[in-house]
């Protein structure tokens, strides 16, 4: 059996929040689980990342594989640095007019 630690989403439609949870590989993202081992908040600011860091290092002794974004998220929860923000670009539209802006 391949256990995976991997997010699953939950929330509103456009306002998603994640648990983190050991799951079977086979399950669906949102599906059963074995154990919910922390949360993560990436619409709240600053960022919410709350993770049980003892479950997870016995999770992964046991074999557990975390995923590339769980990985990313222990990563930052090790650190103890706030959760790296992304950079807004801004549409095309607003990108032109800021350009139109600055020309006169």
């Amino acid at each position: 059996m391949a256990v995976k630690i991997r997010l699953a989403r939950h929330g509103a439609k456009k306002r998603p929040f994640y648990r983190v949870v050991v799951a079977d590989g086979r399950m669906p993202r949102d599906g059963r689980y074995i154990e919910l081992i922390g949360r993560y908040n990436p619409v709240s600011n600053p960022k919410v990342i709350d993770l049980d860091l003892e479950k997870i290092d016995a999770w992964i002794a046991k074999g557990a594989q975390p995923t590339n974004a769980v990985a990313h998220l222990i990563d930052v929860a090790r650190s103890d640095a706030p959760a790296p923000e992304k950079k807004q670009k801004l549409s095309k539209k607003a990108a032109a007019k800021a350009a139109a802006d600055s020309e006169e």
